[in-house]
């Protein structure tokens, strides 16, 4: 096996790993949507800066040390990205990597023809 195909395959069990938690892959879906599923901020665009931690906090009922761990996870994974503001971090879905990750996955999983 190459040593691209080896890293392919850690990208998407990382990205794998980061969704099998619950409330990560809740998060997530969340930020498909950020506007319909958040409330303004008073700092930070929702699309264009992402929503703040403290407000996913808020939503999903865990601490504030989870959560970020929680997305730390997902940014690691490549799902999505971080912006410092003041000092909160607000996150938004990567979009180009969610869709090479959908892309490779279904890579993998087909069944050769």
């Amino acid at each position: 096996m190459s040593r691209s195909s080896n890293a392919h395959e850690k990208r998407l069990h990382d990205a794998l790993n980061a969704l099998s938690n619950r409330h990560r892959f809740t998060i997530l879906i969340w930020l498909t949507e950020p506007e319909k599923r958040f409330p303004p901020q008073q700092d930070g665009d929702l699309l264009e800066d992402g929503v703040c931690v403290g407000i996913i906090t808020e939503k999903i009922g865990l601490s504030q040390p989870t959560v970020t761990t929680h997305m730390q996870t997902l940014a690691k994974a490549g799902l999505v990205t971080s912006k410092k503001i003041k000092n909160w971090v607000y996150y938004k879905l990567d979009d180009a990597s969610v869709e090479r990750f959908l892309g490779d996955l279904g890579q993998v999983l087909r069944r050769p023809r």
